[in-house]
């Protein structure tokens, strides 16, 4: 006993759900034909070789259905024939037979898994089988007034299949019991009908033809196998086709940009590295001058090729982007490790002879590049694809020829123009002055706060920069807000209230129009989310707010506390601290906001506002 507990205990769930249905199938199989085969007339034997060789031809012709390429087995039309012909016991035995066929013949498969779907196939046959009897149907010619019945009958049939087998994947990979036979019966709608239509023709034809209507269900059922698999061949030249690039033979950009989608979500799910490299070649322009284009584009077939076979060789996807430029997919690749093969394939390209490499600078062919690492503060592909290009801009900046990490430390990202960018920032705001004093003081105040925070932070030079004008930008939104909105003294009702919402999203869009600003959207549109979900636009929750937009909703909050408002009491500083305690863990993040009163209390007490 002790044996057998520590041998159950030792077996997945899977494996005992699977030997429930084999011991479910195998007596069902017992009782119902109990080897009666043996007692078979030659006549008998006969239809049983005939129908398992139906059955083995039909699992060798497969019908193929695109998009994904999922086979489609006719057997089951046979099987259910066999029903409505011959009765029970003859389907079961066919069944057996056609199993140990496969079981000599598919050595690879394992012999338990030939086992669960003999009994699988059992289980399904003897519940549509006793239907059928249940419901008055009698072994023989199909009879028209009883085509209710056999609908009902296939539907159980198929009813059976997709239980067990949702079941197993249900249990096998731990999802929800409803999606996982949604999708089930979705990817087998089609087998349904066709099953239906093919099991009472050959019903019909076996019954009043003998062999030679087998024989002719049998060419039909080979011709349509072979125009399903032409139809689906042809499906796949147009969608490659579709989704490559007649140059360089990689995938295109649009085809990327599907990829990068899907591989974000798997990331997302799993928990898993993924890195984005965008990649220009250097210098040609001055190549492409000199040679002419038709060099030039067998210099970008050269590097597509290249890119190509090695992309095959580490699992990772490469595309054409655009021009000289590529992308590299790299799921499983922290940026880190994408940097150490991004380098080894620059070096290479940088190995590689090529017709006239000569003129370029350092007399070889070269590119620099970018890699971005997905983080779960990414909500969308494109800002992926920016922090790669934004990575690929320091790299090329860098004297090209080098790969750059978004976010790395360099002292070129510490050279950045910051002052020039918020002077373009203030005259951007100063369009407030005549419209709403008020917010323009608000955002340098914020701004003020934010270049503090941001020394007391460790975070790297481009995130500080991105914090502190974020925080003077966060509001430029409520430029489009009508000034008796954006003025009134009074509560503003419900739908004023929803329009001065939308000033993130107004916000989001001004800052996308220009490309030095873009960076900054996310903390436009985002300063008003709360750490409980509560807030808007999206109503993230916790960890899915940036961290740094966690921090802005902080400093934004605070500043409208401590400063006059038409529609709400001024707070002195410890009177916020106070409202901020207590705010956190619902709309504030509480460790940030524990670190922002650190700060609030570090500086010397001084009756009014930061300086700006």
């Amino acid at each position: 006993m002790s044996k057998l507990k520590s041998f159950a205990a030792s077996l997945d769930s899977g494996h005992i759900y699977a030997l429930m249905v084999c011991l479910i199938g195998i007596g069902l199989f017992s009782y119902t034909n109990g080897f009666e085969f043996f007692h078979y007339k030659p006549t008998s034997w006969v239809w049983v070789y005939a129908m398992t060789g139906a059955c083995l031809i039909l699992n060798f012709f497969m019908i193929q259905l695109p998009p994904e390429g999922n086979e489609l087995s006719m057997d089951s039309s046979v099987y259910l024939a066999c029903i409505f012909i011959f009765g029970t016991s003859f389907t079961l035995t066919v069944l057996l037979f056609n199993c140990l066929f496969f079981v000599i013949i598919d050595r690879n498969t394992s012999w338990w898994k030939h086992l669960t779907n003999f009994s699988i196939y059992c289980i399904m046959i003897t519940v549509s089988s006793t239907l059928f009897q249940y419901l008055g149907g009698n072994p023989g010619a199909l009879i028209n007034t009883k085509l209710f019945t056999y609908l009902i009958v296939l539907t159980v049939y198929f009813a059976v299949n997709t239980l067990l087998v949702g079941l197993y994947y249900y249990i096998l990979y731990r999802g929800t019991l409803f999606e996982t036979i949604k999708d089930i019966i979705k990817d087998s709608v089609f087998v349904f009908l066709c099953s239906l239509a093919l099991s009472l023709v050959l019903t019909v034809l076996v019954y009043h033809n003998q062999v030679l209507g087998l024989m002719l269900f049998m060419c039909l059922a080979v011709l349509l196998s072979q125009s399903f698999r032409k139809l689906f061949a042809m499906y796949r030249s147009i969608e490659e086709r579709a989704n490559t690039d007649q140059r360089t033979g990689l995938f295109n950009h649009s085809y990327f940009e599907e990829v990068l989608e899907q591989e974000i979500q798997k990331s997302r799910s799993a928990g898993t590295p993924l890195s984005l490299a965008m990649i220009d070649l250097d210098d040609f322009k001055k190549y492409n001058d000199h040679y002419g284009h038709l060099q030039g584009d067998k210099l970008i077939t050269f590097v597509g090729e290249t890119l190509k076979s090695e992309s095959l060789n580490a699992g990772t996807i490469a595309a054409r982007y655009g021009g000289e430029e590529f992308t590299l997919l790299m799921p499983g690749y922290d940026s880190q490790k994408a940097r150490i093969y991004i380098d080894q394939l620059r070096k290479k390209l940088n190995n590689s002879p090529f017709s006239g490499v000569e003129i370029f600078p350092l007399g070889c062919l070269a590119f620099s590049a970018g890699i971005a690492s997905y983080s779960s503060d990414i909500h969308d592909k494109s800002q992926l694809v920016d922090h790669a290009d934004q990575a690929l801009y320091y790299s090329k900046h860098q004297g090209k020829n080098t790969v750059h990490i978004y976010g790395e430390h360099s002292p070129l990202e510490q050279e950045i123009d910051f002052s020039q960018d918020v002077r373009d920032i203030e005259q951007q705001l100063n369009l407030f002055m005549y419209k709403d004093m008020e917010t323009f003081r608000h955002s340098k105040r914020v701004f003020r706060y934010a270049m503090d925070i941001s020394e007391l932070l460790d975070i790297d030079p481009i995130a500080k920069r991105h914090f502190t004008l974020g925080a003077l930008i966060h509001d430029i939104g409520k430029l489009e807000i009508p000034w008796g909105i954006l003025n009134k003294k009074d509560k503003l009702e419900p739908e004023e209230w929803e329009m001065v919402k939308w000033h993130v999203t107004w916000g989001k869009k001004m800052a996308l129009t220009n490309e030095k600003f873009k960076d900054l959207a996310p903390y436009i549109e985002l300063h008003h989310e709360r750490y409980d979900g509560k807030g808007y636009p999206y109503g993230f929750k916790g960890e899915e707010i940036p961290r740094l937009c966690r921090m802005l909703t902080i400093i934004d909050s605070f500043d409208a506390m401590t400063t006059e408002r038409p529609y709400q009491p001024t707070k002195s500083f410890e009177e916020a601290i106070v409202e901020l305690r207590a705010c956190a863990g619902s709309q504030f993040d509480p460790e940030l906001t524990e670190f922002f009163i650190r700060y609030i209390e570090s500086r010397e007490p001084r009756a009014g506002d930061p300086a700006v």
